[in-house]
């Protein structure tokens, strides 16, 4: 698919990939945050890691990954960072975050939220971003690759179809659509737009 074999390589991922790598990470924060910490302090740090994380895949899909350059290397770059993913949509190793792109992202959120909370809140918010991050990359992959069974399943895989095969300035929410809702992009259901 790409000029480059090292370039295929590292925009092909097997999907455990993600829970491999980051759930030790998420587990640490957890343990070396929770500690000493009351239990709803605990849960609200986790939660609020986890709002954020939505958030962020929110616009970092809107803004990031749909701004389409029509020409050049940031042309070339949309393609490799997500429009590999839109002409392909089926193709099993593209669906989740490379090593090579999540884990330099996941530190520089990490350094960020150190920064800013401190820590011992910075694990635990670290902990709840990246739990909703690994939430992200499962639900997508499983959208493209399993047959929903539930409710919820089957409203997440009939959004994201809809911003795959009708509208693709719609629907950016993946794994917590609320968020086109509050930001005016929602797929209206049972309509083409």
């Amino acid at each position: 698919m790409f000029e480059s074999d090292l370039l295929d390589r590292l925009s092909r991922v097997h999907p455990m990939v993600p829970p491999v790598l980051f759930a030790p990470i998420i587990a640490v924060l957890f343990a070396l945050g929770q500690e000493g910490a009351p239990a709803v302090g605990v849960i609200t740090w986790i939660a609020g890691g986890w709002l954020f994380w939505t958030l962020t895949e929110y616009w970092m899909h809107r803004l990031v990954f749909h701004f389409e350059p029509q020409e050049g290397i940031g042309a070339r770059l949309h393609w490799i960072i997500h429009g590999v993913h839109h002409d392909h949509p089926n193709d099993s190793m593209r669906l989740v975050m490379p090593p090579s792109v999540s884990i330099p992202l996941a530190a520089a959120f990490y350094g960020a939220f150190s920064v800013v909370l401190g820590t011992p809140a910075a694990h635990l918010f670290g902990a709840g971003f990246l739990a909703g991050y690994l939430a992200y990359d499962m639900t997508h992959y499983h959208v493209h690759h399993h047959k929903a069974r539930t409710g919820l399943g089957k409203l997440l895989y009939e959004l994201h179809m809809r911003h795959h095969f009708q509208d693709d300035t719609r629907g950016f929410g993946v794994s917590a659509p609320f968020w086109d809702y509050a930001f005016g992009t929602p797929h209206r259901r049972g309509s083409s737009r």
